[in-house]
């Protein structure tokens, strides 16, 4: 819950570093010849085969050449209007050059990105010598995206100067609000946090500003040719949708592993910290949860080979370092390590780990079962399932392994346990579930129905096809509500979308769904490479190739799905969704099928369950205090610029953090939870959505 108030202090920068897990991959080295058949390939794969079937003319040339300066510098911080007029000569001439594998612009852009990202970093370092004035009446726009740029070198460097002012006061306000919070602790708590703020003000705002920045210089400095064109060529898939995307060979194998929920590596998380990569995660269960010696907190300085070849990473970026700490399962690697953590005896150790295969536990689909009481007395048990993905393990499938990680599977068997549990009625939350694997969404709808139409599909050449469930088994047959939020998207949407066309279970929660209804390919460029001799990792385009409809008749594009039930929520209040993205295609209907309506007497109950549900809600303490978090947040939400004059600033903060306690305090009060107990506990829209779920027993 903290977070919440100190996103005002500190920018998102600062706040979220970069992060990535140790997987497997190898370095790899890309030729002239080699980045000019990817940029082909992948030109002509979108130009071609998109939904949208919008060849690579000049209008689409003009879009990739804003695209690309957006997707560098989206808050127009580096370029100036100077800057771009320069390449304007090019603007509509890059479709073309792209199909002949000519990506010089996109190398051209990022030399002087760089070059200003270099001037940046030695402007700051200049400039933090001397003191800013924060007495001063001055601010800063934090979101400059619809802003125009400066108009030249001494406009960008005012800029400059107030950014580098806000986030010097950034780091002061925190050190603040540190201090602040150890003089109203209990005494059994000073200790505790004067050992966190102790820690924190081990460096000067200034330095903290310059370590960062320094990070974030590396990162670009040391970027290799693939990846900037993979960053090209995103540009270039982003004018065709939202959706369309070039992953470079590191970026398609993170893609495979969130499907299949496991990893090849050594099981720990990283980021950059001051030139140093540092651990930030150990995933349970991996090889280096089960050595024990790699800590949270420490610094990887070296990373050896089995064959005996050494790299140094300290001043590395984080997505070079991890090509050297990867590999293929069972092998060995060797990290050199500054310990992070006191009590150890602070010089280099080296910890040798055979890289494994780690399942990430966390992705997978959990069940819970919570005894309600209702207003009558009654009490009732529903099962919750929270499913963060549809996500399913196509390669070990491919293998015959017969116990290939899919999540229907986990579904079905958490429904066995709740029927073992004599569960009455289950709650499917699908508010973080961002979609994934079609198949699943299928077979998940298939867990609930005997059979029936589930989503209808219109491909680029418009012909419509109807995907239904087959299998007549049913593994839950009971009161069902669906949880969905403004995140649910894609394979979700499908689902959501099935369950209330058909009757099968009643929606709560958001307004709508994220809207994502679109189908994405996945295509290999490799597999292109063997027709013409060549032979090296390539990488993916992605892109919309064909609309999800549902079997109603409209589409899940852009407007989501709207629930029978609407809950007070904080993703309400977030203007996120299809909707807001841009190069997005537009909602449309098609021809509904027939299909079976399988629990009218559910829907029928729909006005009685909302009426009890708002009055549960506006006797709720707990849901009262998220109100006012609501209502705190639609104050701030659309708040673009900040003051740099400290006590303004600093007032600022106190008043929201007072209306923030304040709803803290009603809900601790009203529901018997500690405060540490808080971030675990509080979630009145699930609540009431169990409460639904009960009544609808």
């Amino acid at each position: 819950m903290r977070r919440f108030i100190l996103h005002k202090i500190l920018p998102s920068a600062l706040l979220l570093g970069m992060v990535f897990p140790l997987l497997a991959a190898a370095p790899q080295e890309y030729s002239d010849r080699q980045l000019k058949l990817i940029a082909q390939m992948t030109a002509q794969l979108l130009s071609r085969n998109h939904y949208r079937q919008q060849q690579l003319d000049e209008k689409v040339s003009s879009q990739l050449f804003d695209e690309y300066f957006k997707m560098l510098d989206p808050n127009k911080i580096y370029f100036t209007e100077e800057d771009v007029k320069t390449f304007e000569p090019v603007r509509n001439t890059l479709g073309a050059a792209l199909l002949r594998g000519d990506s010089s612009f996109a190398f051209r852009v990022y030399e002087l990105y760089k070059t200003r990202n270099n001037e940046f970093k030695a402007f700051a370092e200049a400039q933090l010598k001397k003191p800013f004035d924060f007495t001063k009446d001055e601010s800063f726009v934090t979101d400059r995206r619809d802003l125009p740029r400066a108009a030249n070198r001494e406009e960008l460097e005012k800029l400059w100067y107030l950014r580098l002012k806000n986030d010097v006061l950034a780091y002061r306000l925190f050190n603040r609000a540190l201090d602040d919070a150890a003089r109203k602790k209990k005494k059994e708590d000073k200790d505790e946090t004067a050992k966190i703020a102790k820690i924190w003000e081990a460096k000067t705002p200034e330095e903290k500003v310059l370590n960062r920045l320094r990070d974030i210089n590396n990162d670009i400095m040391q970027r290799e040719k693939v990846d900037i064109l993979g960053l090209y060529l995103n540009a270039l898939a982003q004018v065709y949708g939202p959706h369309s995307n070039y992953l470079p060979p590191q970026l398609e194998e993170d893609q495979e592993i969130s499907m299949k929920l496991s990893l090849t590596g050594i099981g720990a998380t990283l980021t950059s910290d001051d030139g140093y990569i540092k651990i930030v995660a150990i995933v349970p269960g991996g090889p280096a949860a089960l050595d024990g010696r790699l800590k949270v907190e420490d610094r990887i300085v070296a990373v050896t080979q089995e064959n005996g070849e050494v790299t140094d990473v300290v001043d590395m970026p984080v997505s070079k370092a991890v090509k050297y700490i990867r590999g293929p399962e069972n092998t060995k690697v060797t990290l050199t390590v500054l310990p992070g953590e006191k009590g150890r005896n602070g010089v280099p150790e080296n910890i040798t780990l055979t890289r494994a295969k780690v399942a990430l536990v966390d992705s997978e689909a959990k069940g819970e079962v919570k005894e309600v009481k209702r207003a009558d007395g009654k009490a009732v048990r529903v099962g919750v399932i929270t499913l963060p993905s549809f996500y399913r393990d196509y390669e070990a499938e491919f293998r015959g392994d017969s116990k290939a990680k899919k999540c229907t599977d986990d579904v079905a068997r958490i429904l066995e346990d709740f029927s073992k549990r004599k569960v009455e009625s289950v709650v499917m939350d699908l508010r973080r579930n961002g979609g994934g694997s079609l198949p699943e969404a299928i077979s998940l709808t298939g867990l609930f129905i005997p059979t029936g139409p589930v989503v209808q599909i219109r491909s680029g050449d418009r012909e419509v096809h109807l995907e239904s469930d087959n299998d007549p088994r049913l593994a839950y047959d009971g009161p069902l509500v669906v949880l969905t939020s403004k995140l649910s998207a894609s394979a979700s949407e499908i689902f959501a979308a099935a369950m209330r066309d058909s009757e099968r279970a009643i929606l709560v929660g958001d307004s709508r769904t994220f809207g994502k209804g679109t189908v994405l390919n996945v295509m290999q460029l490799d597999r292109f490479l063997k027709f013409i001799g060549e032979n090296f990792e390539a990488g993916s385009a992605i892109y919309e190739t064909a609309m999800f409809y549902r079997i109603a008749g409209g589409s899940v594009q852009q407007l989501g799905i709207t629930p029978d039930i609407q809950l007070p929520s904080l993703t309400e209040e977030l203007e996120i969704g299809e909707m807001f993205m841009d190069n997005h295609l537009p909602w449309d209907t098609i021809k509904p099928v027939e299909f079976r309506k399988f629990k009218p007497e559910h829907i029928a109950k729909v006005p009685a369950l909302a009426e009890a549900s708002e009055k549960r809600i506006a006797a709720s303490q707990e849901y009262q205090s998220l109100i006012r978090k609501i209502e705190l947040f639609r104050k701030y939400k659309d708040k673009k610029e900040v003051s740099l004059n400290e006590e303004k600033r600093w007032k600022e903060y106190q008043d929201e953090k007072q209306v923030q306690e304040e709803a803290d305090r009603l809900y601790r009060e009203n529901s018997g939870t500690k405060e540490k107990d808080e971030k675990k506990q509080f979630d009145p829209e699930l609540n009431e959505a169990v409460n639904i779920a009960a009544d609808l027993v």
